[in-house]
């Protein structure tokens, strides 16, 4: 019986976040959709210069390429045998468990590769270390852009993130408390893990995820998965930037352009919403016309080009990729 309530409420648990995950994309795109003109949107559709749209899909397939093999990195010192086809898999599979339910497809993916060596804390704890540099990546890119054009960016950056009277203050204390939280709870499980059984292997699996964090330092190519890592940013630029070009009136927007909407429109992966779906068009499309005076549907145009055909990709990678995956399992 209690087998059977712990599993009902692991499944509410799960129904709960799906929801939970749902509504807050209906949200935003609530916000995104109630004031689109349909028949704009639709003639700045008809206009799309889809060669550059092929240029986007090339770039966003290079982007995968990069993410694969950079985990391959990672998890070799915990298992030198992991191949980057099975990487690659993984992450394809991941992505596409995380289109419907946020964060599902990073605790997915790391059962594919997990082994003996290298068991699933400590391959978590890999997915960690790529989050972490990722979320560097993102400071790097904003950093570069706001000083690379400080006159156009700074202004736009500093009412709408750091200006009390925006209202976005309190997300900073938000964050700086969860952290708090997370770190006091982790001492807690620490400090009675001797005498809490439950605590006890809690404080292992943190253990074995804090060995997968530390294999970054274990690599013996650092440089190389530094690279792998600006290859991952640098395809997302492009992806900006082609989708700038796609749309004949943003075409005239540069690379820095490209590299300050790549980075606002990336913050969007930390709310945790289907695939990014709601937060991503409408950070997006504030930016455009903030920044350039864009109406709300070619900035909705926009973030439905790059985001929707991101998405296409990474539905067709996924499956072919399980299909791959359950085809080696069965030979």
């Amino acid at each position: 019986m209690t087998k059977f309530a712990a599993a009902m409420s692991d499944k509410a648990k799960k129904i709960i976040k799906y929801v939970a995950s749902v509504l807050i994309a209906a949200f935003f795109i609530w916000l995104v959709v109630r004031k689109i003109d349909w028949k704009s949107f639709a003639e700045g559709l008809v206009h799309t210069s889809w060669g550059y749209m092929v240029l986007f899909v090339v770039v966003s397939i290079l982007a995968l390429v990069f993410r694969a093999v950079r985990w391959k990195e990672l998890l070799h010192p915990l298992d030198p045998g992991t191949k980057a086809m099975l990487t690659w898999d993984a992450t394809n599979v991941g992505n596409l468990a995380n289109i419907a339910l946020p964060g599902a497809g990073e605790l997915l993916r790391c059962g594919f590769v997990t082994t003996k060596s290298a068991t699933y804390d400590k391959v978590l704890g890999t997915v960690m270390m790529e989050r972490i540099w990722d979320v560097l990546a993102i400071l790097i890119l904003l950093a570069t852009a706001l000083i690379l054009k400080w006159e156009a960016f700074g202004p736009f950056f500093m009412e709408n993130i750091f200006s009390p009277a925006s209202g976005r203050l309190g997300l900073w204390w938000i964050i700086l408390l969860a952290l708090a939280l997370v770190a006091a709870l982790v001492w807690a499980v620490f400090h009675w893990s001797g005498k809490v059984k439950l605590f006890g292997k809690v404080a292992d699996a943190i253990k074995g995820v804090f060995q997968g964090l530390g294999t970054f330092f274990k690599m013996k190519h650092k440089m190389r998965f530094a690279l792998y890592t600006a290859g991952v940013w640098v395809m997302y630029v492009l992806m900006s930037y082609f989708g700038l070009k796609a749309i004949p009136e943003l075409s005239h927007l540069g690379m820095i352009d490209a590299l300050f909407i790549s980075a606002i429109g990336n913050l969007a992966s930390v709310i945790p919403v289907p695939s990014g779906m709601g937060p991503y068009h409408y950070l997006v499309m504030i930016t455009l016309g903030g920044l350039y005076g864009c109406s709300n549907e070619l900035g909705l145009l926009y973030a439905v080009l790059c985001h929707e055909t991101h998405a296409i990709i990474i539905v067709i990678l996924g499956v072919i990729s399980y299909v791959h995956l359950n085809v080696r399992k069965k030979n």
